[in-house]
């Protein structure tokens, strides 16, 4: 048994640990590890549920160490509005990668939110065009939140649109993020006329059905479609997928669970159609947007290498500090 035992994080040390700029780095670096064989593959196990389901994602990464996470999330949409408990919520294990030993036991509300808002804002400045000033955010929760600051990081975002089904988030999300990034953010009911004036559309609802069509993204636009995680969710019309450059997380994920999927059912694409996988463009073994006026949709299902590549930078900034509960979980 090792003398450190298995280090306990909760939601608040990882919010702490996790800082979004490490984040998106890690989850850069994850992706270049993928495309450079450097990981442990990633799989996806679904369970539907009444009134939701559950998913466990695992994968590891090779660097100077072997890390290995499983990540077990709940996602009820419901639960807000009927428990007052987060709609997504669960834990990851994140194990040593050469000899299995539980590193840490860690939640994971705040890696799922930030480590997906940070695949966003890498795609964004590999995808989108440079100058982009203004977007809009369809879903406007904690992830949507995430979302947006991310954006911030790596593009010029002067004016956003807020959209969402429930009015008062809009305008509550508005109020707060106009004040936090010094942006003009504004509430809208009308998506049709306020996602053709934006750069940069974002999706990150639980749609069971398509709302974003293609005539609500003009060219040079980048879309970034993060809601869809499950086969039975979906935000864009298939033809946007279909007449546009379609760059996936990874390409058997979003097959089976994403936007693409639908595409894919619909008849409208196959799975040679798409572009390139993320990791082939950080690596540059495929380009990223190839003219100003090219219409960009980055398919993300989120994947356990951001995962991992954000669990262990957790785990590495609480042993430093002596944050978070250490017990020996293997006491016999």
């Amino acid at each position: 048994m090792r003398a450190e035992g298995t280090r306990i994080l909760t939601r608040s040390d990882v919010a702490a640990l996790l800082d979004l700029d490490e984040c998106i780095a890690a989850v850069e670096g994850a992706f270049r590890a993928h495309a450079e064989g450097r990981t442990l593959p990633p799989a996806v196990l679904s369970v539907p549920a009444t009134d939701g389901g559950f998913h466990v994602k695992a994968a590891g990464l090779r660097d100077q160490r072997t890390y290995f996470a499983a990540k077990t999330n709940a996602n009820f949409p419901g639960n807000p509005a009927r428990t007052g408990l987060p709609a997504i919520q669960g834990v990851i294990v994140l194990c040593d990668g050469d000899d299995g030993f539980p590193l840490a036991v860690m939640d994971s509300i705040e890696i799922t939110a930030r480590r997906t808002a940070a695949a966003t804002a890498l795609a964004a400045r590999l995808l989108a065009r440079p100058d982009a000033t203004t977007a809009t955010v369809c879903g406007c929760g904690t992830q949507g939140r995430v979302q947006l600051r991310a954006l911030c990081r790596v593009l010029p975002l002067r004016r956003v649109y807020a959209f969402d089904v429930e009015a008062a988030k809009a305008a509550a999300f508005a109020h707060e993020l106009s004040s936090d990034l010094g942006l003009d953010a504004r509430a809208v009911d009308d998506l049709a006329r306020a996602a053709p004036e934006s750069q940069v559309v974002v999706t990150c609802t639980p749609s069971r059905k398509a709302f974003l069509l293609p005539e609500h993204v003009t060219p040079g636009a980048f879309v970034a479609a993060v809601g869809a995680d499950s086969p039975e969710k979906q935000e864009l019309d298939p033809r946007l997928l279909a007449s546009n450059t379609v760059i996936v997380d990874l390409l058997d994920s979003c097959a089976a669970l994403g936007e693409l999927h639908h595409a894919l059912a619909a008849g409208l694409m196959t799975r040679e159609d798409v572009h390139a996988e993320l990791a082939e463009v950080v690596v540059g073994r495929k380009t990223g947007r190839r003219a100003a006026e090219e219409i960009v949709v980055f398919d993300s299902t989120g994947t356990a290498l951001q995962d991992v590549a954000a669990a262990a930078v957790v785990f590495e900034k609480a042993v430093a500090s002596g944050r978070g509960l250490v017990l020996p979980l293997n006491d016999l």
